[in-house]
């Protein structure tokens, strides 16, 4: 048996693609957006893609199952119908597409490869999780377990995102008490089984995954604290789990939406064009959406192509386009022309896929100064306290909810950055804003957004817990 784990590192995200080499047949299990990067590990080792298959609904990226689909007629389609009506797909159903829906006990399998369903409900109702067993190596009891959002290094997948996320109100208690009893029976499997999660540290799809890419069922019942509040009880477990879960960026609802329903087909990776200076200053004149990747913020705000937005070229730049974006817009990015390809893959992935043009950072030099604006720029050590005292001024604290609680400056208003594009319209016009976060990389990004829609902010940079040791 080949299984070989492919990891997006910005979404934090783990596929799998699985093959019998006696056979040459493989499949692929949660592929991102971005198809042909299996089709050409299956073909690089010697494998053929027959089938695909999903854990569940997935709410982080656009899922790759649809697309494959409409690649390939041949490729066979598994997908879970334990989620009941609300949460079954739909897209198959529309498209006239051939697929096996699997229940808890249906097995796949792929040359001397066998893939067992379990169902278990918790961070989704219709979660999948898959036993693998290696018949052509001679076993008759499963190797490892494809996990998905259920069982991560260190943590459970959360069960809060169809109400935080997906609007469902009432779904968090039901879905954590699911949870629990999906739990129970992890607790039950053999300690020898490998568990490899469908996500790694930086994911929020939990709160405190590890950076690790693969555990075991005897490490997480003795090292999970997640696992150990199983212990206490049903109830003392739905506290635990549903404790701290950081805000979801606003993208995970139309995620899940597409992801049931159907996600666009992308066809090929979009082509943009390379813009020189003059192009550049057109387009963010129109109704582009500049997408500037420097990693410098300082320089960023010193001087910046006017209504652009800052997602700097590090883990975080797919989700803060995904949050402050809509599929609908146009965009351009500024980018290096090294991580050109990385960023067009980045941004399909979360279903912005108008990507019409892009510049390497050099071009900025040569815009017309009537293009280009600076920011405000302040930091905890030097500046904040003064501008604390401007007539108006109101801080805008835009770490989680769960970071606030621990401290905050008094007064100020709590707007997790992934969720500035629903909520920025209440805050008010006409005061100076003062923006923060606790080291500055989130408050950059969300201080560039709320200048794009034409509030009076000013950037506060430096470590908010520098601030408060010097204030206490």
């Amino acid at each position: 048996m080949l299984l070989r784990q492919i990891f997006d590192e910005k979404l934090a995200q783990y596929a799998y693609l699985i093959g019998c080499p006696r056979t040459g047949a493989a499949i692929v299990v949660d592929p991102e957006r971005d198809v042909d990067r299996y089709l050409e590990l299956a073909a690089a080792n010697g494998l053929r893609l027959e089938a695909v298959v999903e854990t569940h609904i997935h709410a982080d990226f656009v899922s790759g199952v649809r697309e494959l689909a409409a690649r390939d007629p041949e490729i066979a389609v598994y997908l879970s119908v334990e989620g009941g009506e609300d949460w079954s797909y739909r897209w198959p159903a529309s498209d006239g597409r051939a697929c096996t829906f699997l229940r808890d006990g249906d097995s796949i399998r792929i040359g001397n490869v066998e893939l067992r369903a379990r169902h278990t409900p918790g961070h989704t109702p219709e979660h999948l999780v898959f036993e693998v067993v290696d018949h052509g190596g001679g076993a008759d009891q499963p190797m490892a377990l494809l996990a998905g959002d259920f069982v991560f290094v260190g943590d459970l997948g959360r069960p809060d995102l169809l109400e935080s996320a997906a609007g469902v109100v009432g779904a968090r208690e039901p879905a954590a008490r699911a949870l629990y009893a999906s739990a129970r029976r992890f607790l039950e499997l053999p300690e020898w089984l490998q568990v490899f999660p469908g996500h790694g540290a930086g994911s929020a799809c939990g709160k405190a995954l590890g950076a690790v890419p693969s555990t075991t069922v005897g490490y997480e019942r003795r090292f999970s604290p997640a696992l150990a509040a199983v212990a206490a009880g049903e109830r003392a477990f739905v506290d635990f789990i549903l404790a701290g879960q950081p805000e979801p960026p606003v993208y995970f609802a139309r995620m899940k939406r597409w992801n049931r329903d159907g996600p666009p087909i992308l066809g090929a990776l979009p082509q943009p064009d390379r813009l020189d200076a003059a192009g550049l200053a057109a387009a963010a004149a129109g109704s582009v959406v500049v997408l500037d990747t420097r990693r410098d913020r300082r320089a960023y705000f010193a001087r910046h192509l006017r209504g652009s937005l800052f997602a700097p070229w590090n883990r975080t730049f797919p989700t803060i386009a995904g949050s402050y974006l809509e599929p609908e817009q146009k965009v351009v990015l500024v980018v290096e022309p090294g991580n050109f390809d990385e960023a067009v893959r980045n941004l399909v992935r979360v279903g912005l896929d108008r990507i019409i043009g892009w510049s390497p950072p050099a071009t900025l030099a040569e815009l017309p100064e009537a293009a280009v604006a600076a920011t405000p720029h302040l930091d905890f050590a030097a500046g904040f306290d003064r501008a604390l005292a401007e007539p108006g001024a109101l801080v805008v604290d835009v770490r989680s909810a769960a970071e606030y609680e621990e401290g905050h400056v008094e007064g100020a208003v709590q707007m997790a950055h992934t969720r500035l594009a629903a909520e920025a319209e209440s805050l008010p016009r006409g005061r100076p804003l003062l923006v923060h976060c606790e080291t500055g990389s989130r408050a950059s990004s969300a201080t560039a957004y709320l200048e794009r829609r034409g509030f009076d902010v000013r950037y506060v940079d430096g470590r908010f817990d520098d601030w408060q040791r010097r204030t206490a």
